[in-house]
């Protein structure tokens, strides 16, 4: 069995979360993607957030109508950070059997080398970077050992469609009261928005 694991804030969840991953299922052929909120994102440390709890209920009402994806609450039940290192540990401790493929931006990729015992991840799951086309990991964005790294067959390249919508602007719009672009949040999360007054 192939799983995805596919970790952020999503804060709120958008569909730049969704069609990137759907396309990744139908290339890879995932059978399953968890989604994991974390609580205490280590990159994000001084950031405001919505409480992790609400920002796990709009990734389930997000993912309600999509058959291979689903939300885990596993980075929401530690009292400190979740590193991914730990978090693919304990999958491959509760799935054995499963392929497990670490989904996760360019940016993210490039970064990798301030991350927590990085050079055990790509051990632990084969990494599948969610790249913007002309995204080029020669211009500067990696430094030698990433740029190694992504020529092996522990890392996949998927080009992507750019998505025009950032968690970022979205919560500069729900905060002065604007509406959001159409389309942009699954309509489930739109109103669980509007009935906690989340963002403002």
């Amino acid at each position: 069995m192939k799983v995805g694991l596919f970790g952020g804030s999503f804060d709120p969840i958008h569909r730049g979360h969704l069609e990137p991953v759907r396309a990744a299922c139908e290339e890879l052929g995932l059978d399953r993607v968890l989604y994991l909120p974390t609580a205490n994102p280590p990159h994000k440390p001084h950031r405001a957030q919505a409480p992790p709890w609400a920002r796990f209920a709009m990734t389930e009402l997000a993912l309600l109508g999509e058959q291979r994806l689903f939300a885990s609450a596993h980075e929401l039940t530690l009292d400190r950070p979740a590193y991914t290192v730990e978090t693919l540990e304990h999958f491959r401790r509760e799935l054995p059997e499963a392929d497990l493929h670490l989904l996760l931006g360019g940016d993210s990729f490039a970064d990798l080398p301030h991350w927590v015992r990085f050079r055990e991840i790509p051990r632990l799951a084969r990494l599948v970077v969610l790249v913007r086309p002309g995204w080029d990991q020669s211009a500067g964005r990696l430094d030698p050992e990433m740029a190694a790294l992504a020529g092996t067959d522990r890392v996949r390249l998927l080009d992507q469609a750019p998505v025009d919508v950032s968690s970022t602007r979205l919560r500069t719009l729900l905060a002065a009261g604007e509406p959001l672009p159409a389309g942009a949040v699954p309509e489930l999360v739109v109103r669980y928005l509007a009935k906690y007054n989340l963002y403002r």
